[in-house]
């Protein structure tokens, strides 16, 4: 059974799972990955899941104020080993409760063209692609979404 816990970015658990994301993320984006990590620091990150599976941390994601209407979906990530087990849809879904509870009512995310398999999560979990945002406007292997959040 996938157990999730909120809790924030000072998490030991959810430090390790970032690195792990980080080592991924280096190989796929290759060169361009300094220019990626640099927004994507963790410190003071409140709103933070991490999923378990016998104790053992297997996945996590965040989220984080845009704008006074809108969080942003931040360090998404499950070990290989777990992948294919719904657990990203199961931490996505807890990300989007908890935005509605903070009385956010949207949600926005980027991510690589290089991911194909994020970009099929977010669209089978109800997100449309947004023109990119942010400092991610004319990057062209970055891909941006958005969701209303009920």
């Amino acid at each position: 059974m996938i157990e999730l816990i909120r809790t924030n970015s000072e998490n030991k658990d959810f430090i390790y799972l970032v690195r792990e994301l980080d080592i991924f993320l280096n190989v796929i984006d290759g060169s361009d990955h300094p220019f990626y990590a640099q927004f994507n620091k963790i410190d003071a990150i409140k709103y933070v899941i991490v999923a378990y599976k016998n104790n053992i941390p297997i996945g996590g994601g965040a989220i984080k104020q845009w704008d006074p209407n809108t969080m942003e979906i931040k360090r998404m990530y499950v070990m290989p080993e777990y992948r294919g087990q719904r657990v990203a849809s199961k931490i996505l879904a807890a990300l989007e409760k908890w935005t509605a509870e903070l009385s956010f009512s949207k949600c926005i995310l980027e991510t690589s063209i290089r991911l194909p398999e994020a970009m099929n999560l977010y669209k089978k979990s109800g997100y449309h692609i947004i023109p990119n945002y942010g400092q991610y406007a004319n990057v062209e292997n970055s891909v941006c979404f958005e969701k209303t959040i009920q």
